[in-house]
């Protein structure tokens, strides 16, 4: 059932764009149509949720068939991509902060999201694994664990995005006309979400933080930048990413020196 779906979707379309593709999810572009697919239901399941419950502009859904879920193309840009300069003005990206708050202010979702316990561990287990095979040099690991460490602290769960990239973001004419990928939603910390959105352009976060409109902790958010990085470097590798390439994670955590 679903390849007929796909191939009457595919119908009179010339090319076929392959957004993001690997062993645990692709999303593909036809058209003006996105179709993700997932082989974990569960992670659909919480987006189209999520998209529902958000209080911000997210994708019209197209139809579902699992593990396939259609999405209508938002107008627009993304924000930009990480290890390249944005092009997006300063107005866009404090719209970007705006709307973060409103979603971190709209009412929790009801699933759970991270435990500190969880965080903790997993940063010990990947520190280790950067050090042990070579990845990174130990002073750089070092260094950056000790900064993370300062997210690890008791929050405030809000309503969060949980992978808020940049290229997550859409923009036209400096007003967010979407946000995309929600699969990762669930309560957790504010702090995350603006980290995520910032990381890598560490000169846009005084206009996200503006948009947002309430003080912040830099400190917090700049922990959640080196915890992000040594948490994803493993994986990025064994998924065919370079951490590496200039302007990514491991760039990321070099600025921490």
């Amino acid at each position: 059932m679903t390849s007929v779906v796909i191939s009457a979707t595919l119908a009179g379309v010339e090319e076929v764009e392959v957004v993001v593709a690997h062993n645990e999810r692709a999303t593909l572009r036809v058209g003006d149509v996105f179709l993700k697919i997932d082989a974990d239901q569960a992670r659909l399941d919480v987006e189209v949720e999520a998209m529902a419950l958000a209080p911000i502009p997210t994708p019209e859904i197209l139809w579902r068939k699992p593990p396939v879920l259609a999405l209508a193309a938002l107008p627009g840009t993304a924000l930009g991509r990480l290890g390249e300069p944005s092009t997006a003005s300063s107005a866009a990206w404090a719209a970007a902060g705006a709307a973060v708050r409103m979603l971190h202010d709209a009412p929790l979702p009801p699933w759970p999201g991270r435990r500190l316990d969880d965080l903790a561990s997993r940063l010990d287990a990947e520190c280790d694994w950067l050090v042990t095979n070579d990845v990174l040099p130990v002073d750089l690991v070092t260094r950056n664990r000790r900064v993370a460490e300062a997210a690890l602290r008791p929050w405030t769960p809000v309503f969060m995005h949980g992978d808020l990239q940049i290229t997550h973001v859409f923009v036209d004419d400096d007003k967010i006309t979407g946000v995309i990928d929600w699969s990762e939603a669930g309560q957790g910390d504010a702090l995350y979400d603006l980290a995520i959105l910032t990381l890598g352009h560490e000169e846009h976060l005084g206009d996200v933080v503006a948009g947002y409109g309430t003080d912040v902790d830099l400190d917090v958010i700049r922990a959640w930048w080196s915890m992000r990085s040594l948490l994803a470097i493993r994986w990025l590798m064994e998924h065919g990413f370079d951490p590496a390439a200039p302007g990514c994670e491991v760039d990321v955590l070099k600025a921490r020196m």
